[in-house]
């Protein structure tokens, strides 16, 4: 029996990268996890059967984030896919965006659609998540490390929304924590993912730059970032919350 059975999760953006490296580790630790994707299902169908492959429970639901209501659809489609038991014990806000343009030329509507997705989306997923989320629960915010460096100045919007993220974790942590409900961030690098494939993957000098920014001398993967998410939703970590916890690999050491 793995360390989450009996417990239900919740994984934005969990049908790629980083996301779906959490939704797979919280399925083989044993916990039923609701694999949410906002267009691509059939990435989150094929998510839901690697993790019933390894001998898992998940199902994929699908919301697009960043628009009105959001939320609550989100959860209207969650309850209605646990059917009678809409508890929930770990809800993983990751799924984000980044902008596409720098600093000079970002315009009004894609600065709002980032600040939708990456900060407005996961205030009110936890708000309603929390009349579901069970006393003792786990909220896992991922943030990134270029909160705390400037390091690609260009996604200067992405980081701001990750920004505000982390103050939420923080202040969220004291609102739940008479609940026993613990609230923590972690921060990824630069991870190995589809999104960075096209910079990344196949460019030589780029990865050993990637690699050179961290001080274990390499770039990250999905993994690495999901068992950092596996141990804070464990009882192993019931007294670590309102914390920022770097994954970055020591980028920023």
């Amino acid at each position: 029996m793995g360390v989450l059975a009996g417990r239900t999760a919740l994984v934005t953006g969990g049908s790629r990268g980083i996301g779906r490296g959490i939704a797979e580790r919280l399925g083989r630790e044993g916990a039923r996890v609701a694999v949410h994707y906002g267009s691509n299902e059939t990435a989150a169908k094929e998510t839901v059967t690697a993790i019933e492959a390894a001998g898992g429970e998940a199902f994929a639901i699908g919301q697009e984030l960043g628009v009105p209501g959001d939320a609550a659809a989100l959860w209207e489609a969650f309850d209605a896919a646990v059917g009678g038991d809409g508890g929930l014990d770990i809800l993983v806000n990751n799924a984000g965006i980044a902008a596409s343009k720098p600093f000079a030329t970002l315009d009004d509507e894609e600065y709002d659609r980032v600040f939708a997705v990456n900060t407005k989306a996961p205030f009110f997923l936890a708000q309603l998540g929390a009349e579901r989320l069970r006393d003792g629960g786990r909220i896992i915010n991922v943030s990134t490390g270029l909160t705390k460096a400037a390091v690609m100045p260009d996604l200067i919007a992405y980081s701001m929304s990750k920004a505000a993220l982390d103050v939420f974790t923080r202040d969220l942590s004291k609102v739940l924590g008479p609940r026993r409900i613990t609230v923590n961030a972690v921060a990824p690098g630069i991870v190995d993912t589809d999104i960075n494939a096209g910079w990344l993957r196949g460019d030589e000098q780029a990865w050993a730059g990637a690699a050179a920014m961290s001080a274990l001398g390499g770039v990250g993967t999905p993994a690495e970032i999901a068992d950092v998410v596996a141990f804070l939703a464990s009882d192993d970590a019931r007294w670590v919350t309102g914390h920022w916890i770097d994954a970055t690999g020591g980028s920023l050491s």
